[in-house]
Parts: structure tokens; sequence; C-alpha cells
């Protein structure tokens, strides 16, 4: 139970007087300690159509694996309740949705507290005039009603909760560009319809106990476009700004310790792989801003602070939306001159560390007889400032060029690939004929490694080696993805096999990289004799190889493969990634 005056607090903030009944959440009518079922959601979508029915209309935009409705509520001031109407208004869309991890609900109960006081006119007045919002309560629905009391052990209230994963056990923040669940699916339709400007997506913490409450992550800031990351800063900055003078102390960086359970180690800024929004959205030009109230704040403190951030979010869009939409238009321009450009794969953290002030809890660290581990205990009552290092210097890593025309891939894998541009709505098309020698570059793997174990449902891949020049005979039915597209930073990510979340990565290819032909070692022992009596120059390369190389010369199954290589039956498809690079549109 939360502090009564705290509540009062809270209340007092948040003004319920005069609210129509019927578009009240329970969580607000238990004094924000309840959560409603999925149900509410439903009935909450079509209660606000029919009060505000010139400015609201609820939509259904997929079905979960469960055979659920997932809703949104497309709202306007101007009557824009289709993409086609925002195009022609010229108005930038927000999309906002909560419960992609249906423990952490803050988002949904506070969202539909801010839908009604936009609405009303009590706050964000005029915000509806100058955009489109869509209001996703709840992304994933079936892990919504998986409900239960101690679903998120680490976390204060509400008193029941959804679950972290869908039905089919996906996360779905792992899920952007590999896309495998029905509900990604289903978001990333709405996303290709409507093309939000900005993305966001509302949270809630695990981790320590400290006295700040939320954090701010926007991107692009250290990623994407480097001209459209002023905006992404400008919205990050101003937002931080709004809610810290409403009593908030956000933070720019996730508030995970460097290392785990020790405060003193400090804190990382990065940025994300694009499985997740913020490291997805960058890559189609557009703004991604991650919401992340504290866990161990009660649930009355964090939904108070997600309305406050979803309030300021419209306010930032309704105020500069149009300079930032034009910014993206730019950067959408030279996404397609992207080809033969460089472009950053993956980011790292440099060691550049600053010291900053954090508020945080007296605490102790003493070996545990239970664990056998250091154990930290936080004293909530005695608040601290910890002096601690940050690191938030993020700098490309991986850089390709890309290619000068763009990617092809081999028939035999066309409806795979296909699949995932199609979801992602990425321009390609089909050659209706082959090229028997197209002039291609190909990545043949040096070392492939598979991940130990599966991860989302995938055993991932990791490849060594470079691309070089090779003709390649390309069948009718092959696909043609050009770069110089809007999203070629998302083709790029996808099909650069190196990148952190290609479909290469993501094990989508890992038939390529399975031997399944093999040399008995009887014939291989009678070809290894026959291939070093026909080529001195080999059987010195064997001899040198056996004597400097101690892991090859212990390894039978090497020193035969040695020669199998070499051998006509060696199949010369074996770890060539099957897609090619193309300089020249065919």
């Amino acid at each position: 139970m939360i502090r009564s005056a705290l509540l009062l607090a809270m209340l007092a903030a948040v003004p319920l007087a005069h609210a129509a009944p019927e578009l009240t959440t329970i969580s607000e009518r238990s004094g924000f300690q309840a959560t409603g079922r999925y149900d509410e959601v439903i009935k909450l979508c079509a209660d606000f159509q029919k009060a505000y029915s010139k400015q609201v209309k609820c939509i259904e935009f997929g079905r979960t694996p469960e055979n659920r409705p997932m809703m949104a509520l497309v709202v306007s001031n101007t009557g824009a309740f289709t993409p086609q109407a925002a195009r022609k208004q010229g108005l930038p869309v927000t999309l906002i949705q909560g419960g992609i991890h249906a423990g952490e609900i803050d988002g949904k109960d506070a969202g539909f507290l801010a839908l009604r006081e936009t609405l009303n006119g009590k706050l964000a007045k005029g915000a509806l005039d100058k955009q489109v919002l869509l209001f996703v309560p709840v992304f994933n629905v079936d892990g919504h009603e998986r409900f239960g009391k101690w679903n998120r052990p680490n976390q204060r209230g509400p008193v029941e909760m959804g679950w972290r994963t869908t039905a089919q056990n996906f996360n779905l923040n792992r899920d952007y560009v590999k896309a495998d669940a029905p509900e990604m699916a289903a978001m990333l339709k709405l996303v290709n319809a409507w093309d939000p400007l900005t993305y966001v997506d509302l949270h809630v913490t695990d981790g320590a106990k400290f006295q700040h409450d939320v954090s701010i992550q926007v991107e692009p800031v250290y990623s994407g476009d480097p001209e459209f990351r002023q905006a992404g800063l400008a919205l990050r900055t101003n937002v931080i700004k709004d809610i810290a003078k409403q009593g908030s102390t956000p933070q720019s960086y996730y508030m995970s310790f460097a290392k785990t359970d020790d405060p003193q180690s400090g804190f990382v800024d990065s940025v994300s792989d694009p499985r997740f929004s913020t490291g997805y959205f960058p890559l189609r030009n557009r703004m991604a801003l991650l919401v992340e109230t504290h866990s161990w704040k009660d649930y009355p403190t964090r939904v108070r602070v997600t309305h406050n951030t979803v309030i300021s979010i419209l306010e930032q869009v309704a105020a500069n939306g149009k300079a930032w939409q034009q910014a993206a238009l730019a950067a959408d321009a030279r996404a397609s001159k992207l080809a033969g450009q460089e472009v950053a794969l993956s980011y790292r953290t440099t060691d550049k560390t600053q010291m900053v002030d954090f508020q945080g809890y007296e605490y102790t660290r003493t070996p545990s007889d239970v664990s056998g581990i250091l154990m930290t205990r936080y004293d909530e009552s005695k608040p601290q400032v910890w002096r601690v290092p940050l690191r938030e210097e993020v700098v490309a890593e991986r850089v390709v060029a890309a290619p000068r025309a763009g990617y092809i891939v081999p028939a035999a894998w066309a409806d795979i690939v296909s699949s995932k541009l199609t979801l992602h709505g990425i321009a390609f098309r089909k050659l209706d004929k082959a090229i028997a020698q197209a002039q291609v570059e190909t990545f043949r793997a040096d070392k492939a490694s598979f991940s130990a174990t599966s991860f989302e449902s995938h055993q991932r891949l990791t490849v060594d080696g470079a691309w070089k020049a090779e003709a390649r005979q390309v069948s009718a039915g092959a696909l043609f993805v050009p770069v110089n597209q809007p999203k070629a930073r998302l083709v790029v990510a996808m099909l650069e096999p190196q990148a952190p979340d290609s479909l290469l990565a993501w094990g989508f290819f890992n038939n390529a990289y399975e031997r399944k032909e093999y040399m008995e070692e009887y014939v291989a022992e009678d070809v290894a004799r026959e291939q070093m009596a026909a080529d001195p120059a080999l059987a010195a390369e064997f001899k040198r190889r056996v004597e400097t190389d101690p892991a090859f010369a212990r390894n039978p199954h090497a020193r035969l493969e040695f020669f199998a290589r070499r051998h006509a039956s060696w199949d010369e498809r074996f770890n060539l990634y099957p897609v090619y690079r193309a300089n020249v549109a065919p």
C-alpha cells in the first residue's frame, strides 16, 4: 500500500474531478493500486469513440495467437482518421504504445488518463490540431491476460499485472527486425500504413533502488542519419526539461549499473540494436522515444510520471512536429542516395568518462550465505548522493560501404527474404530473366559460429569473412533489393551478414552453413596422396601447416579436410552467404 500523503499529492497533481465515469479506468478508480483486464481496453476504446465521435476512432489492427483483438485509438481534432487523410493534411503522426511488456503496464493507465485530459481541453491544448495520435494501450495483449500478483517481483504495483512475453513466449521488444510474432507483424503493418514520425515505447525498468524516477532515451541521437539526430536530441532535451519542471528527476540513459548490482560501477549509455524499438525506428528515419519509469517507485507515482511524459510528447510534437517532419523527409531523401556510402552497422561506447552525481540511497554490500556472492542492501530511508562514473560517448563500431546498386537474393531464398522485406515496407523486385554470369560480390565465411543456445526461438549465427568480386549464375525469380530507397539503412541492417540483427544473424540462412555431404576418411586418405603426388607445392604447404600449426596437426579431420576442400566433390556453396551485393542493377 502507498503512503496516504503520497497518494493525496499525486491526486492533486492529476485532477480527477468531473471525469465521466465511463472514461475512467479501474486503475484511476482504485487510487492507482490496481489495473484492469483487457476487456476494459476494448470497452474504453469504444467509449472514447462514442464520447468524442468527431475526434476519436477505435480500430482493430490485428489479432493475437489467442485470437484477441489488438486495439488502437486514432485521435485527431481535424478528422484525420486514415493514413491518407493525415498525409493529405501534412500532419505528423505520434504512435504511443503501452504494454509491450505487459507486466510494465503504466503506459496503458497513464495513456487513457492523458488522452481524456487532452480531449477535454485540460492539458496539451490544441496539440491534437497539429498531429494525429495513435494510442495502442496494450501491444502484448495475450501477455496482458496472463494476469498474476507476482509477475513482476522487482516492481511495486499494481496489485496484479500481465506477463512480459506473448502467449508464444516472444519478447516483442526483441522482435522488430526478425518480426516472428503475429503481434509484431500487425504492428509493422500499422506503422507502414501511418508512418509515425515519433514512436513512443512505454516501459518500466528493472534494476537497483535509487531516487530517480524515469529515464528518457531517444534515437536518433547517437545513431541513424547524422543530420536527423538534431531532431532526436531536441525531442529528448525538451521532454526531460518538461517533466523535470513537474518534479521528476529524469536521466537520458538507462539506469542500469555497468557492473551488475554494483552502484560504484556507474552507468554506460549506448545504442540499442535494431531488435529494439529505439534501434529500429532510426533505420526508418523516424524518432523513437523510450520511457522507463523506475520499478521501485509505487504505481501511482509511475502512472503520474508516465502521464506527464505523454503530455509533454504531445506538446513537443505540436510545437515542433512540422519542422521535425521536414527533417525526417530530408533524411529519407538522403537515404535514397545512400548507395556506395559508408553505413554504421553497430555502435560502441568509448572509455571517455565523467564523474556525475546520482541520487541514490545508503547501501551495504556484504557476502551472502545463500548465493555466496556480494549482496547489495539499500536503505530507502537514507537518501545519498553517489559520485559515479558515466560513459556516454557513443561512436560507430562496424562500418561498411553500402553496395553501389543493391542486393541480389537467389531464387531459392527469395520467399524467405521477401516475406520479411514486405513486413518492413521495403521495396524490391523479382527478376524475370536469368543472368548467366552476374558480376557480383559474394561473402564466403572463413568462420561460422552458431550460438550454443536458442534465443527468441532462433539459433543465432556470426560469421567472419569479406566480400569479394565473383561471377555467379542468377536464376529467374531472384530478388533485387535496391539500396537507394528511404529505408536504405534498414535494408543494409537486414542484409549485411555481419550486422547484429541481420537475417543471417537471426539464423534465417543457417542451412547454408551446415555441411551436408562428406568424403569417407579412407577415400580422403587416397585423395590426399594423389593430390600431393600430383602437386609438390601442395604437399609442401601441407607439411608446413602440420609443422607450424599445432591445432591443425592434432586434428585428423582438419588434416583430411585440407585435401577434401581441393577436390571436385567439395560443395562450393558451403559457407556461401546466399545474398550477393550488386554494384550495377540487374
